[in-house]
C-alpha cells in the first residue's frame, strides 16, 4: 500500500486535527478592522451580562422569576446563550476552514432553535397570549438563517458575510439588549433585581 493510498484510507475524524482544521491558504473573506472591534465588543459585552446574569439567576442571588420555569423560555436561553459567543468566534476567526463551517452549522442551527422557541412565548401570560414587537426577529431569524446558507453554498461570500453580521448584530444583539433593559423580562430581573 502506497503512502497515499495509506492517507486515503485513514478515515477524515483520525486525521491530525491540525491537518483537518487548518486555515486555507486564502480566507474566504473578512472583516474590517472597525467592524472586527464592533464584533469584538458586543460578544464580549453581551457574553459577559449573560454569563453575571445566569450566575445571579441560577444562584439565587436574584429574585425568582416565574419564567424560568417555562419550556419555551428555557429552550429560548440555553439556546440563545452559546449563539452570542460563538457567532462573536466565527465572525472573528479564519473563515473557510472545515472547522469555521462545522461551528457555523452549528450556529445556524442554535440561531433557528432561538427563533422557532420564542414562538411559544407568551407575553401577557394566561389568555393575554400574543406576539410582542421582539417578536418579529422570529421570522427575520429564519429568512436570515436560510440566506445564510443558501448563499454561503453559492459561494457568494459577499452575500454570505452581509447575512451572518446583520442576523448576529441585528437578531441576535437587538433582542438581547431588549430583554435585559425591559423591565420584568427574566434577563432583566436576574441582571438587575
Amino acid at each position: 500500500m502506497t503512502s497515499l493510498t495509506a492517507n486515503r484510507a485513514i478515515p477524515q475524524f483520525l486525521k491530525a486535527p491540525a491537518q483537518i482544521f487548518k486555515t486555507p491558504a486564502k480566507p474566504s473573506f473578512d472583516i474590517s478592522p472597525r467592524l472586527r472591534a464592533i464584533v469584538w465588543i458586543a460578544a464580549t459585552t453581551m457574553t459577559l451580562a449573560t454569563i453575571y446574569a445566569l450566575f445571579r439567576g441560577l444562584t439565587g442571588l436574584a429574585p425568582s422569576h416565574p419564567n424560568a420555569r417555562e419550556f419555551a423560555i428555557v429552550l429560548h436561553v440555553s439556546t440563545v446563550l452559546p449563539a452570542v459567543p460563538l457567532g462573536g468566534y466565527l465572525l472573528l476567526a479564519p473563515k473557510g476552514t472545515k472547522w469555521h463551517k462545522m461551528l457555523g452549522k452549528l450556529w445556524v442551527a442554535l440561531m433557528v432553535a432561538t427563533a422557532l422557541s420564542a414562538v411559544f412565548i407568551k407575553w401577557g401570560g394566561g389568555l393575554n397570549f400574543h406576539f410582542s414587537f421582539i417578536h418579529i426577529f422570529v421570522p427575520m431569524t429564519l429568512w436570515a438563517s436560510y440566506k445564510l446558507i443558501a448563499t454561503a453554498r453559492r459561494g457568494d461570500m459577499k452575500g454570505h458575510k452581509k447575512e451572518i453580521l446583520g442576523l448576529y448584530l441585528g437578531a441576535l444583539m437587538i433582542p438581547g439588549l431588549v430583554s435585559i433593559a425591559i423591565p420584568g423580562r427574566l434577563m432583566n430581573v436576574w441582571m438587575f433585581g
